[in-house]
C-alpha cells in the first residue's frame, strides 16, 4: 500500500510541474523541479514496491521449497511490470516537465 501511495504522489507530482504555470528562476522552473521530485518519488515507490515483491517470494519459498520455480518465475514477472510502471512515470514526469 506504501509503494501505491508513493507512486501516486510522484505521478501527482509530475503531472502538476507544468512550465506554463511556473515562474522561471535562473533558468530553471518550479516545473521543473517539481518534475524531478515526482520522478524521484517514483523510483522510490518502485524500489520498495520491487522489494515488497522479492521479500514475498523469499518467504513463500521458505515455506514451501518445493514451489520456487513457480515462484520465481511470478516474482520476476511482478517486478518487471512494477519497474515498467516507474519507468513510464519518470518519463512522463521528465517530458512535462522538461517540455517548454
Amino acid at each position: 500500500m506504501k509503494m501505491v501511495n508513493l507512486f501516486s504522489v510522484g505521478a501527482l507530482l509530475a503531472m502538476a510541474a507544468s512550465p506554463a504555470l511556473a515562474a522561471e528562476t535562473g533558468g530553471v522552473t518550479t516545473g521543473q523541479g517539481l518534475a524531478a521530485v515526482g520522478s524521484g518519488l517514483a523510483v522510490i515507490g518502485g524500489g520498495i514496491g520491487i522489494g515488497l515483491v522479492g521479500k514475498g517470494a523469499v518467504e513463500s519459498t521458505a515455506r514451501q521449497p518445493e514451489m520456487a520455480g513457480d515462484i520465481n518465475t511470478k516474482m520476476i514477472l511482478a517486478a518487471a511490470l512494477i519497474e515498467g510502471a516507474a519507468l513510464f512515470a519518470i518519463v512522463v514526469g521528465l517530458l512535462v516537465g522538461f517540455i517548454k
